[in-house]
């Protein structure tokens, strides 16, 4: 079952969702439409490609308000709200609206685990060369009521509140030690 947005409000109001800040103004009949945060990455490859070793990133500084993304390549960006609930599972995806410009956004990691309560890491990927900027909306998240036994979920993701990369490879180190150019 999907919360309605009356019942994501009163969520939020019970505690039982957090969105922090909340603005009653972009809750949908099914939704929440989250904004871009101020921190985008891209993510560096060698020679072009990338392997499940911790890829380098490059912190990307705006200009005159905005990020220009470049077709091809791929960033991780992150939510302005932390988002989530001990109660429900979260689900976050883009907006039609953005997706029609070209931008994809969160094409494989949608799925929140109750418990965690954080800003996202947001997975961007433009088709064509496309600005955005921080506190734009971007996409939507919702709310699903679990069944079975609940227990909350402790694992890295949910524990950083800018973006984080990959641990698909052995040995995560912390995020202060991560290989970053500015």
């Amino acid at each position: 079952m999907i919360l309605t947005g009356s019942a994501i409000r009163e969520a939020v109001r019970d505690g039982d969702v957090i969105i922090e800040p909340f603005d009653d103004s972009r809750v949908n009949p099914n939704s929440y439409n989250y904004r871009l945060g101020p921190e985008i990455y891209r993510v560096v490859g060698e020679g072009g490609a990338l392997d499940p070793s911790p890829a380098a990133r490059e912190r990307l500084e705006p200009v005159d308000g905005r990020f220009l993304l470049r077709k091809g390549e791929f960033y991780l960006g992150h939510t302005m709200e932390r988002i989530g609930s001990t109660r429900y599972v979260t689900s976050l995806i883009g907006r039609s609206s953005i997706g029609r410009l070209g931008l994809f956004v969160q094409l494989s990691a949608d799925l929140g685990h109750c418990g965690a309560v954080h800003r996202w890491t947001l997975e961007l990927l433009p088709a064509m060369d496309i600005y955005v900027y921080p506190g734009q909306v971007l996409g939507q998240v919702s709310f699903w009521a679990i069944t079975g036994h609940l227990y909350a979920y402790e694992g890295w993701y949910g524990q950083h509140d800018r973006p984080m990369p990959s641990k698909l490879h052995a040995g995560v180190a912390p995020p202060s030690q991560m290989r970053e150019s500015r």
